[in-house]
Parts: structure tokens; C-alpha cells; sequence
């Protein structure tokens, strides 16, 4: 095929859409079924007809084949072990009897059975639910779900193509199920999957299926010879079939890097791969190996994670590369559109100009539309659209948000000696139990108490006017008092504020900070009906006044007990928005630094000798491969204590991280230099304290005695076990006592027993250690 009829052929796709709706549709009804107040049927409806206007927008976008399977009532991995028949033996009754709300209970949970674990989607903030395996697993073909919305979307008169999670990446995606030996890979069932796909493939072609995608990003992950020997089988045995679709293998996030040569020899008949600055490399290597001489391309050169818009003559100049090494070359986002909101053009409290560098997933659509057009007809058919485009990006470029002087130069200042503590940990660590009198094992929270109905509701009456500044405020220092008075009488020994006043952890700092940007209607799902709204980090950062020193020192007002300051990591503020693509991201962390630096500054001089920077997204941020994890822990580390080196060695630093795999940051960890670290650790029965332990981690560690994320309340004996069980592990005079997480989304009826019962076990354990003990 030449390169003319090559262009002429170029057609415009994605892999997936945002599912909630306009208005949070998908949610309001999902919630309304569980609550009772919307039956099963008009459940259904609802989701067909978001699912009908999804298609739509993409078609009048210039959107050429539809996704259908991306529609989901929870997630799609759950739609995938639904498919295959992977129900866990405790849920199968639920599934038989109610298919539905057998769905949700794998999803929720119920009273008497636990869900299926959750767990964040690659490096992305959307979160899957994690299948369960084992050497006894049975499979069987439901194509029930994929089958019907094909026909929907067809019937519908659009073209269309089922993507559905691929058979290697989902068992490399599943754990073992409970009882089953730890070290039992999923991936040894392979054999035993792929004839379940390949009848979901033979009931897609019955269904009018013409191509399937089957997304397979763990592939981008490093992967041992053998799990790149499985995808080679995989995809002979699928691939084999005369009687099937054909089949489009899709791989995201990352570059392919040694899976690339085993998919492109597959006998498939098309791959779609990565071509933004995430997956660096892909198009070098798709050269390398020869191209995919009479396959189909498609081109991910539009970023589907960001909301930033695209560089068109960037793309198109990669487009005509890749011309040249496919028969057939598309036009994509790099990955499904799932990951941003629905439309930049309803966000009328943004600047206009500023709005014009926005592109959620309606203004991606028909950036794809464009390239693909100009692809296929030459640039002289999307010339309006170029310039726009390079307008725009100009304007962007040339922003006094994206660029101010003052930060800039105080970034470019920074020197090593500014990142490091002046006086080593064991002189700190003297100072601090000198200058705060702690008792052995303190105990503490991690930082957040219950958001109430009421807080809630004040926040919200003061945003629409109905409550003046002085009565919330008034309702916020009522509940900082009580908040207090609560801990006080539990006996803890060191206290937080509550964070009353605080509507999210990162949103609550980016809406104070320059260079942030707060959207209205910027949802994106972060699992089942929770949806977020990130801030947009669009440009230099600064801190204009002190952001949590008032709060914090009325506090310290209520009591004579440290009160610690509360803030948000340089790293979460980061990982947790949309972060501007026009610099390294540790440029950005380094002005986000140095923001907090001065709130830091300001809380030690209001009289703070405990503060808390939380940084749970350090592990969960970690690069996909290997090769890029040194760096990013450089920067990340450097960010964390470029905001924390400043202060006396008396003031202690503490800082928090949510449980995750954290044997291959353990040297970050160190890095760090935090006084205090607490972390995760009630469910996986220290085993976090036992990591570090083994590690050599010097400092002191609050492994959690107290699991937050279960509505039950542990014993006092069980926090006495967990306490025992840390002690193991950690030193008395290193140990501190505290919940797992923050309090924020447990009610009061939990939190009061609880947090009695810890205070009570810290005292019962305390009370039988050695007098000559720390």
C-alpha cells in the first residue's frame, strides 16, 4: 500500500469515554438502585441512553468506530471477571440469584461477605477491582454485556469495535484469592482463559463485530521472559482462528520496549501503541523492528490523561513517520478518554483564553477528528485549525501564569544545603523528645476527623451565599474545639485540628496557591460512583499568604498538647491534579516545594513543633519501568525535603503514606529524612513495619493499629496485639500508635470507640514495658 492510499484511509477512533454523563447521570442512578429508590429497569435505561449519547458526541466529532464493552455500571476489570466467570466462591450465590446485585456485591461488599479488593489502574487514579485466582479456577464465557452493547451501537448505524481487557493483562492484574498459596501465579491459567476468549471473540463476530481490541498495557510493564513467552501463545491461539474478528491489540501508559517485537509478529491484525512523551521510544522501536508490514496502526498521539491541548503539528510530523511502517495508520488518544473530564466548554469560570488551553474528552475527540482528517487530506484541509492551534499553544507559552519571574528565579536558587536538614536524625531525635516530653509509644492520628452532614452542608451554604463568613467560621472553631476536647479525653498525645475547614486534601491547598486553576464540572471517576474533580496545576507557583496557620494555631488555643500542622506533600499536589506538560515534572514539585516551605516556615514560627507533610501518592506515582524509577525518586525525595529542611531540629517532621508495595521505594522511604513515618499497616498485620525493620530504617515508624477503611471497631485487645506484633519489629522509643489513615469519611459512632480503644491499648502496652526502656 502507498503512503497516499495509506493517508487517504486514516480514520479517527478512541479506546473509551467518560461514563458518568452530563450531570453525574451514571452515579445519581447507580446510588439511587442501592438506596431502592430506582429499580433495576430504569437502571438499565439510564446507562443505555448515556451510553447512546456517548456515541453520538464521538460520531458528530468526526469519530469514525465507536468503542462499545468501555461502559461500565462499576469498572471494567469487574466486566471482565464477570465475562470469564471468575466470581469468587463467596459472591457465586449472590451472582445466581441476582445477577445484578450480585455485580454490586463483588463491588461493596455486603454485611456478611467482603469485596473484592481495589487497587489504582497501572499509575493512573482511577482504580480497578482486583481479580481473585487460584489453581482450582474455573472459567466460563458470558459475553451477555459486550454482546448487547455491540448490537446497541450498530443498530444505532454506528461503526463500532468491542475493546475488551486482554486475557494476559488481566491475570497478570490478579491476585491470589484467600486461602490460596501467596506465591500461586494467576498467569499459569492462561491456557485455561483463552478458550474462554475465544468464544466471547466467536459471539462478537456472530454480533456483527468486524475488529475487537483486546487492551493489553501490562505489557509496557517490565516483564520477565516467560510472561512475554505467555503473550507470544496468547496471541498465536487467538489469533489463529480463520473465524474470528480481527483483532486490534492495544498497549498504553509506557512503551512497549521488549513486548513490541512479540505483538508485532503475532498473527493479529492490527496493534495500537503509545506515541506521546509518556511512551517515549515507541516509535523508534516500532522502526526497528521492521514496522507492522500489512497490519493496522493506530496512532496514540493525542495525551488521553492530560486536559492540556495537543501540539497538531507535533502529531502530525509523528503521523507521517509512522506512514511509513503500516499499511493502515488511525488516529487515537493515547488511551481511553476514561481518564479526564467531559468538556472544557461548560467550565465558564475560567478564563476564556486559559479555557482555550483546556481539552477534556469532548475537545480531544475532535482533535483526533482533526489530525485525522489532516492525515488523510493533507494539512491544507485543517489550516484554520493549525493556526488556531498554534495560537493557543503561543498564548500558553507566553502566559504570565505559566511564567512568573519571582518564582523562577527563586526555583533556579535553590542549592543542595536547602534540601537537607542542618543537624542529623539522632541529634533531631534528642532534641524533639527533649522539647515535647512524649511519652513511649504516642499516640496520634493521621490527621482528619469524620466530615459530617453538617460540615458538609456548611460548606456548601457558604459557597451559595446562604451563610455569611462569620457564622462558618464560627461553626469551624465549634468543631475544632470538640474535636480537641475529644482527643484529650481519650488521652492522646498528640493532636490535629480535625481539618473541619479543609474540602479535599489537595483541592483545599491548590485553591490557595497560584498557578492553580479549580474546575465546576471536571469530574472524572476514581472508582464505582466516586468521582473527583483534580485541580489543574497550569502554571508557576507561589503561596500568597500562610494557608493552614490560622486553623492550626487556634488549636494549639484549645490545649496544651502539640498540635500538629497538617499539609499536602509536593508529590500529591502533583499526582493527584492535572499537572501542566510544558516543564519536568520536577520543576513543578520543586515550586510546589517551596510554597509549602514558607506554610512550613510560618507554622514553626506560630509556635507548631509537630508537622505532618503527607506524601501518599510517592509509591503510587512510581514509574512503570524500572529504568525511570531512580529519577523520579530524586526529584520526588528532593521535593519533600526541600519542603521540610528548613525548620529547627526540635520541630518534628512527620510525615504519611497510604499502604502500597513499598520494598522498591524502601531507600526513598530513607531518603525522605522525616522524623516520623506512619503508614498503613492494620490489615497486612505489620507487615510494612517488618519491611522497614528489615530494611534498616532508623527513624521512628507509626505502623496503623487501626483500620479505617472497615466500618468495624476493633477491640482494644486486637490494637494490643498489632502493638505487640510492632514491637517485634520496632523499638519502643521509635514506635508511635495511630490509625492506618485519616478519619475523614468514618462517622463519629466508629471513630469514638475506636480511637478510645487504641489510646487504651498504647497505655496497657506501655504500662508493661521496661522502666529502663527508651
Amino acid at each position: 500500500m502507498t503512503t497516499e492510499s495509506a493517508a487517504a484511509a486514516a480514520r479517527a477512533t478512541v479506546y473509551g469515554y467518560p461514563r458518568q454523563g452530563r450531570n453525574r447521570e451514571l452515579k445519581k442512578a447507580v446510588e439511587g438502585y442501592w438506596k431502592g429508590r430506582v429499580g433495576a429497569e430504569a437502571l438499565r435505561e439510564t446507562a443505555r441512553e448515556l451510553r447512546e449519547t456517548n456515541w453520538r458526541q464521538l460520531a458528530d466529532s468526526g469519530i469514525h468506530e465507536v468503542p462499545t464493552g468501555d461502559f461500565s455500571l462499576y469498572d471494567h476489570v469487574l466486566d471482565t471477571s464477570v465475562m470469564v466467570g471468575a466470581v469468587p466462591a463467596r459472591h457465586r450465590a449472590a451472582v445466581e440469584s441476582d445477577p445484578l446485585d450480585g455485580y454490586f456485591a463483588m463491588a461493596r461488599g455486603t454485611e456478611d461477605v467482603a469485596p473484592l479488593e481495589m487497587t489504582k489502574w497501572f499509575d493512573t487514579n482511577y482504580h480497578y477491582l482486583v481479580p481473585e485466582l487460584g489453581p482450582d479456577s474455573a472459567f466460563g464465557a458470558d459475553s451477555t454485556k459486550q454482546v448487547a452493547e455491540l448490537k446497541e451501537a450498530l443498530a444505532l448505524g454506528h461503526s463500532a469495535r468491542p475493546v475488551l481487557v486482554g486475557p494476559v493483562t488481566y491475570l497478570l492484574l490478579a491476585k491470589p484469592a484467600p486461602g490460596v498459596a501467596e506465591d500461586f501465579e494467576p498467569l499459569t491459567l492462561l491456557d485455561r482463559l483463552l478458550p474462554v476468549y475465544a468464544e466471547v471473540l466467536a459471539d462478537l463476530l456472530a454480533a456483527g463485530a468486524e475488529w475487537v481490541q483486546l487492551d493489553e498495557p501490562a505489557l509496557v510493564q517490565d516483564r520477565t521472559p516467560a510472561e512475554l513467552n505467555a503473550a507470544a501463545r496468547a496471541y498465536r491461539e487467538l489469533g489463529g482462528p480463520a473465524d474470528r474478528p480481527k483483532l486490534l491489540i492495544a498497549s498504553y501508559f509506557d512503551r512497549l520496549g521488549e513486548a513490541l517485537p512479540v505483538l508485532a509478529k503475532a498473527p493479529v491484525e492490527g496493534l495500537a501503541l503509545d506515541f506521546t512523551d509518556a511512551a517515549a521510544g515507541n516509535l523508534a522501536d516500532l522502526a526497528a523492528v521492521g514496522g507492522l508490514p500489512g497490519k493496522r496502526l493506530v496512532a496514540g498521539v493525542v495525551n488521553g490523561r492530560n486536559i492540556w491541548i495537543n501540539d497538531h503539528q507535533k502529531s502530525l510530523t509523528a503521523l507521517g513517520t509512522l506512514l511509513g511502517l503500516a499499511d493502515q495508520v488511525d488516529v487515537a488518544a493515547s488511551c481511553s478518554l476514561l481518564h479526564v473530564p467531559l468538556d472544557a466548554a461548560v467550565e465558564r469560570d475560567i478564563d476564556p483564553q486559559i479555557r482555550r488551553w483546556l481539552a477534556f474528552a469532548r475537545q480531544k475527540t475532535a482533535e483526533i477528528a482533526t489530525l485525522a482528517r489532516g492525515l488523510s487530506q493533507g494539512t491544507g484541509a485543517i489550516a484554520a485549525e493549525l493556526a488556531a492551534n498554534r495560537a493557543d499553544l503561543a498564548s500558553r507559552a507566553s502566559s504570565a501564569i505559566t511564567n512568573d519571574p519571582a518564582v523562577r528565579t527563586r526555583t533556579a536558587a535553590v542549592t543542595e544545603s536547602d534540601t537537607r536538614r542542618a543537624q542529623p536524625y539522632t541529634e533531631r531525635a534528642a532534641a524533639q523528645r527533649a522539647h515535647l516530653n512524649l511519652p513511649l509509644l504516642p499516640t496520634t492520628t493521621i490527621g482528619s476527623f469524620p466530615q459530617t452532614a453538617e460540615l458538609r452542608s456548611a460548606r456548601a451554604d457558604l459557597r451559595a451565599g446562604w451563610l455569611d463568613t462569620t457564622a462558618y467560621e464560627e461553626r469551624i472553631k465549634a468543631e475544632i474545639r470538640e474535636v480537641i476536647a475529644f482527643q484529650e479525653k481519650t488521652g492522646l498525645d498528640v493532636l490535629v485540628h480535625g481539618e473541619p475547614e479543609r474540602n479535599d486534601m489537595v483541592q483545599y491547598f491548590a485553591e490557595r496557591l497560584t498557578g492553580y486553576l479549580a474546575t465546576q464540572h471536571g469530574w472524572v471517576q476514581s472508582y464505582g460512583t466516586r468521582y473527583v474533580r483534580p485541580p489543574v496545576l497550569a502554571g508557576d507557583i507561589s503561596r500568597p499568604a500562610p494557608m493552614t496557620v490560622r486553623w492550626t494555631t487556634y488549636a494549639q488555643r484549645q490545649t496544651s498538647r502539640p498540635v500538629k500542622g497538617m499539609l499536602t506533600g509536593p508529590v500529591t499536589m502533583l499526582a493527584w491534579s492535572f499537572v501542566r506538560d510544558d516543564q519536568p515534572l520536577g520543576d513543578t514539585a520543586r515550586q510546589v516545594a517551596l510554597a509549602l516551605r514558607d506554610e512550613v516556615a510560618d507554622l514553626e514560627a506560630a509556635g507548631t513543633s509537630v508537622i505532618q507533610v503527607d506524601e501518599p501518592a510517592l509509591r503510587e506515582t512510581l514509574p512503570l519501568r524500572a529504568d525511570a524509577h531512580a529519577p523520579y525518586l530524586a526529584w520526588a525525595t528532593e521535593a519533600f525535603r526541600l519542603t521540610t529542611a528548613g525548620v529547627r531540629p526540635d520541630t518534628q517532621i512527620h510525615t504519611h503514606m497510604c499502604y502500597a508495595e513499598f520494598g522498591d521505594i524502601l531507600r526513598a522511604i530513607d531518603d525522605l529524612d522525616a522524623d516520623v513515618i506512619s503508614l498503613e499497616a492494620a490489615r497486612s498485620h505489620m507487615q510494612v513495619a517488618d519491611e522497614l525493620a528489615g530494611a534498616g530504617y532508623p527513624r521512628e515508624v507509626g505502623p496503623g493499629v487501626y483500620d479505617i477503611h472497615s466500618p468495624r471497631v476493633p477491640e482494644e485487645a486486637e490494637a494490643v496485639s498489632l502493638i505487640e506484633r510492632a514491637l517485634l519489629s520496632v523499638p519502643a522509643d521509635r514506635l508511635w500508635i495511630n490509625p492506618d489513615c485519616g478519619l475523614k469519611t468514618r462517622g463519629w459512632r466508629e471513630v469514638r470507640p475506636a480511637l478510645e480503644h487504641m489510646a487504651a491499648a498504647a497505655r496497657q502496652v506501655r504500662g508493661r514495658l521496661p522502666r529502663t526502656e527508651g
